[in-house]
């Protein structure tokens, strides 16, 4: 029998795994679909966009992205929006995902470590991201059910903040994990909770505050953003000097 892994790593979605939102992929799929007008979506938007400009324990604009992000869904049903959902991973998930956190996962997978995805966004969805990577599993915010569709209210608390890291206790407990030997990524100030709570936490693509309190805590810090940046800059460079170099001869005179 395989013994249960004692370590794990603990990943972030939005701007850790993925450039931009998960839920805002799956309300643009939706709306692409028919299932709502332009005024939903862009009611979602402003949620979103207000929720991650405000502090990170704004109440009223925690509970408002909240409604947003669950009312959206309320009355379709479950099978019809995992249909949809694996459409929209296709079609802009996959192409957003950032292949050094993907990396970083394989590397913490292949020491035998669970790889978990915790995010703010639907757990249905960060299951099937997580599914699609081959990872452990994902944690995310509850949508209520019932009769097999979505109600539109929520079951739980949203998965943001301090509620990540109640969640990654939690599961620490049950499966028997060291919290001070498991790893945590993230790129925004608000999962300080999350990152805290291990022993090891890192920054990915940080904020500005991030960034400040990783590099004074001496964690350590990857910015794929800056990479991706310097290979649009790089590449074109590159080319030039290439289809250059075919102009000269080995001495470096033209042809």
């Amino acid at each position: 029998m395989a013994l249960t892994a004692k370590r794990a790593a603990f990943f972030d979605v939005d701007n850790t795994l993925i450039r931009g939102s998960s839920l805002y992929f799956l309300g643009k799929g939706m709306y692409q679909r028919g299932y709502f007008t332009k005024k939903d979506v862009s009611r979602f938007v402003l949620a979103n966009l207000r929720f991650r400009l405000t502090g990170k324990e704004n109440r009223e604009e925690i509970q408002r992205f909240q409604n947003a992000a669950t009312d959206f869904i309320g009355g379709h049903s479950v099978s019809d929006i995992e249909k949809i959902a694996q459409e929209i991973y296709d079609q802009y998930v996959s192409p957003a995902l950032w292949q050094g956190t993907i990396d970083i996962a394989q590397k913490h997978l292949a020491a035998g470590e669970e790889v978990w995805l915790v995010t703010a966004a639907p757990e249905d969805m960060a299951v099937l991201i997580a599914n699609r990577l081959g990872f452990t599993g994902a944690l995310g915010s509850k949508a209520e059910v019932a009769d097999g569709k979505y109600t539109g209210e929520m079951r739980g608390a949203l998965l943001h903040g301090k509620e990540k890291a109640v969640a990654v206790r939690e599961l620490a407990k049950d499966k028997g994990l060291n919290l001070e030997d498991c790893y945590a990524y993230s790129d925004s100030h608000n999962d300080f909770p999350l990152l805290q709570c291990v022993g090891h936490p890192s920054a990915i693509n940080p904020d500005a505050i991030l960034g400040l309190r990783a590099m004074a805590e001496g964690w350590p810090i990857h910015d794929f953003r800056r990479a991706r940046h310097l290979a649009k800059i790089v590449s074109p460079v590159v080319v030039r000097l290439a289809a250059l170099g075919t102009w000269l001869t080995p001495r470096g005179k033209q042809r």
